[in-house]
C-alpha cells in the first residue's frame, strides 16, 4: 500500500514523503495512529497545499528572524555587576539577565535562543551566540563590567 508520510521516520523516510508500505501496516499502526495517510490523489493535493503554507510561513519567519539578528547584532550589551575581592563577580551572568538588557535596547528576544555553554563568571568581554527560529544565528559581544 501507498502512503503519504506525516512524520520524520528512519527507516521510512520524511514527512511528506510517499512511501511503499505492507498493507497491514499501514491499516493497523500507520494509518490509526496518524502517522500516514493514505496515498489518494485528494490527499496528495492536500498536503501539496499545507507544503506550501507551511514553506510560506517559516520563510516569513527567517525573514524576521534575520531582521531581528540584524538588530541585535548592533547593540552594546553591557552587563553591570558587584565584584569581590580578586575581581570576582558575586554570582553569575545568565540568559535571563542578557535578555533584560536587550528588551531595554529594544530588542524582544526569548531568552531560550540565548546560547551560553555555562554562565559568564568574570570580568571582561564574551561572544554569545543567539539562535533564532528560522536558522538563522547572530553573535553579539556582551561586557561585564563592575559596578561603581
Amino acid at each position: 500500500m501507498k502512503v503519504i508520510l506525516k512524520e520524520d521516520f528512519e527507516s521510512l523516510g520524511k514527512a511528506g514523503d510517499a512511501v511503499k508500505v505492507a498493507d497491514g501496516y499501514a491499516r493497523n499502526y500507520l494509518i490509526p495512529m496518524g502517522l500516514a495517510l493514505e496515498a489518494s490523489s485528494k490527499n496528495v493535493k492536500a498536503l501539496d497545499q499545507e507544503k506550501r503554507l507551511v514553506l510560506q510561513k517559516l520563510e516569513k519567519q527567517k525573514k524576521n528572524a534575520e531582521s531581528m539578528a540584524a538588530k541585535a547584532a548592533g547593540v552594546n550589551c553591557t552587563i553591570k555587576r558587584r565584584i569581590g575581592e580578586q575581581e570576582k563577580l558575586f554570582g553569575s551572568v545568565h540568559p535571563r539577565d542578557i535578555e533584560a538588557v536587550l528588551k531595554e535596547n529594544g530588542i524582544d528576544i526569548d531568552r531560550k535562543w540565548i546560547v551560553l555553554e555555562e554562565p559568564i563568571k568574570a570580568l571582561g568581554e564574551y561572544p554569545v551566540k543567539i539562535k533564532f527560529p528560522g536558522g538563522v544565528v547572530a553573535e553579539i559581544k556582551v561586557s561585564v563590567v563592575a559596578e561603581t
